[in-house]
Parts: structure tokens; C-alpha cells; sequence
């Protein structure tokens, strides 16, 4: 029973982090870089590290990366999408447990810059090109504040959403 239990819930969570993401996706770009976004969805992915629960968050990650791509149509950026939220995902496992669950708005900076860190890594790959590399100061800024942003949001949640009574 604890499993259907458990499955149904990470169903759920992969649904609101899949939805966080397309009304995203419907916004129009806040800043004239390209790619420079507030990564609402991670939201969900920091909730469940926050709540001692990587693994879930590592499979609530891993869905929503792959149906995102399904439904926004653009497989390629799969692959972008893919090394940015694993590298997002360790860094923000790993920041977690360093700061003992402190610090949420810090740890979320670091997942910020860990993907896009990871999608700088994803279209050297792509593009065989070194060069976009000078794209990562705009990038590391936009982390800083869109991290910021999500980790705040995750602060203000993580009490209203009592996890430990699901799983």
C-alpha cells in the first residue's frame, strides 16, 4: 500500500512541477538574454531535497525534464534540460547536507549556477565550441537572482507542506 501510496504522490509532484513549467513557458522572456529563466519548477525539485527526499526529487526531476520535452516539442532541448537539472540536482543534494537544511535561498543559488553550468557544458558539447563559455557571467547573474527568487519561495512553503506526513 505505501507504494502506490508513494508513486501517487511523486506522480503528483511531477504533475505540478509539469505545470509550474509550461505556464512558464508561456510568460514572455523578463530579461532579452536567451535561456534566462526563473526555474519556477525547481521549486518542487528543492521542496523534496528540503524534506530530506533526493531520490524522489531526482525522479520528480527526471519525469519533468523528459514530458517537458514531449510537450514543448523540442527534443533538443532535452539534452540541455537533462545535464542542467543534474547537475542542478547534485549540487543543491550536496548544499543541502553541508548546510544542514539551513540557508535554502543559498542552496538554491547553487543549484541555479550548477545548471546552468550544466547547460553551458551541454552546448559546448553541442555546438563544439568553446566560445559560449563568455555567455556565463550573464548567466551567473540571472542564477544569483532567479535562485534567490526560488529559494525564498521554497523557505515560505516548506513549513505549509508538512512532507513527512506523505511519505
Amino acid at each position: 500500500m505505501k507504494s502506490v501510496k508513494k508513486l501517487t504522490l511523486l506522480a503528483l509532484f511531477t504533475t505540478i512541477a509539469l505545470i509550474i513549467f509550461v505556464i512558464e513557458s508561456a510568460i514572455p522572456p523578463i530579461v532579452p538574454i536567451p535561456g534566462v529563466k526563473l526555474g519556477l519548477a525547481n521549486i518542487v525539485t528543492l521542496l523534496l531535497i528540503v524534506n530530506r527526499m533526493p531520490k524522489e526529487a531526482a525522479v520528480v526531476l527526471l519525469m519533468r525534464i523528459f514530458l517537458a520535452s514531449i510537450f514543448a516539442g523540442q527534443m533538443m532541448s532535452f539534452f540541455f534540460s537533462l545535464l542542467g537539472g543534474i547537475f542542478c540536482l547534485i549540487a543543491m543534494t550536496l548544499s543541502n547536507r553541508l548546510l544542514r537544511g539551513q540557508f535554502i535561498w543559498f542552496t538554491s543559488i547553487i543549484g541555479a549556477i550548477f545548471h546552468n553550468a550544466g547547460q553551458l557544458l551541454a552546448a559546448i558539447i553541442t555546438l563544439q565550441s568553446i566560445y559560449v563559455i563568455y555567455y556565463g557571467p550573464f548567466l551567473l547573474v540571472s542564477a544569483v537572482i532567479t535562485g534567490f527568487f526560488t529559494g525564498m519561495c521554497v523557505h515560505f512553503l516548506k513549513d505549509r507542506i508538512p512532507m513527512d506526513r506523505y511519505f
